[in-house]
């Protein structure tokens, strides 16, 4: 009210700016000048102006006004999922592409100010990391020849479905022609990710179905390393579609004549479900990847 006597002028002007009646301005003003011990307005002939306490008051009063302002401001921008951080979990060769291309995506967006924060992590441990608070949202995948695991408290949305292929050496005579039966490479070494990860269950998983047990000869983590053993003949290996960043020379990618894919998820926590910053970010990550996979497809002819 201080503000708005210093802005207008009069009381009167007060109480029809605050939608009040002038007699109730000047008592809360009253009650005021009692609670703080000091003359906030003085009469100056016919009319009323603020003292030296009162101006200082003011100034603050227009301060906190626009403070609450910009804070309603920023609510319907949070309300409209215009606008937060959000830290992303995400396993690194989904990382490497949807969320890179994602991000991309949200930097060139002027009239968003939507943020992603991104802390590579394998599914195993992005979703204790989601339980915990220290990531909002997690990307995480699931084999299909494996039981998925986002469990209770989690909502999860599919967001990709990657083929898994056969990366064989050129000129190998078990892989010449066709979809890839896995049997006709019983007695083939292999190259496999590490025994932590999912990848290593899916591959033994897959080679099991097929009636026999892989005969590793290297293990790792990245995939890059396991293509690149792949080309120097060192054995086969089983890979999933976002993993291939250019199957390097010496290497053919085939599909599999029993098949297996790899579905990738984004997983909240479920009391983050009407967070409406959060499902744009998770609907931006899923066209994104429909939108990778899909060029992917277009250029599978490298293969």
């Amino acid at each position: 009210m201080l503000a708005e006597l210093d802005r207008l002028g009069t009381v009167a002007a007060v109480a029809a700016e605050l939608h009040l009646t002038p007699p109730g301005v000047s008592m809360q003003l009253a009650a005021l000048e009692r609670e703080l011990g000091l003359p906030l307005t003085e009469r100056r002939g016919r009319g009323l102006a603020l003292t030296a306490a009162g101006r200082t008051l003011a100034a603050h009063g227009s301060a906190v006004a626009d403070l609450l302002s910009l804070a309603e401001l920023e609510v319907a921008a949070l309300r409209d999922g215009a606008v937060g951080t959000y830290r992303v979990g995400a396993f690194p060769s989904i990382a490497r592409t949807v969320v890179a291309d994602a991000w991309r995506t949200l930097r060139g967006d002027g009239g968003l100010s939507i943020r992603m924060e991104l802390l590579e992590l394998e599914p195993r441990a992005s979703l204790p990391a989601l339980a915990a608070g220290e990531v909002d949202i997690a990307l995480t995948h699931a084999y299909s020849n494996m039981a998925e695991s986002a469990g209770p408290g989690f909502v999860a949305t599919l967001i990709a479905v990657e083929p898994v292929w056969l990366a064989v050496p050129d000129g190998d005579p078990a892989g010449t022609s066709g979809p890839a039966d896995l049997h006709a490479f019983a007695d083939h070494d292999w190259v496999v990710p590490h025994r932590q990860w999912t990848c290593y269950e899916m591959t033994e998983r897959a080679c099991g179905l097929a009636g026999f047990t892989p005969r590793s000869v290297a293990e790792a983590s990245d995939f890059a390393v396991l293509l690149a053993l792949v080309g120097a003949g060192a054995g086969v290996a089983l890979v999933p579609e976002l993993t291939v960043a250019e199957a390097p020379d010496g290497v053919r990618l085939l599909p599999l004549a029993t098949p297996v894919v790899r579905n990738d998820y984004a997983v909240i926590r479920a009391a983050s479900a009407t967070d409406p910053g959060l499902a744009r970010v998770r609907s931006l990550l899923a066209e994104t990847a429909a939108g990778v996979l899909a060029e992917r497809e277009r250029t599978s002819a490298r293969r």
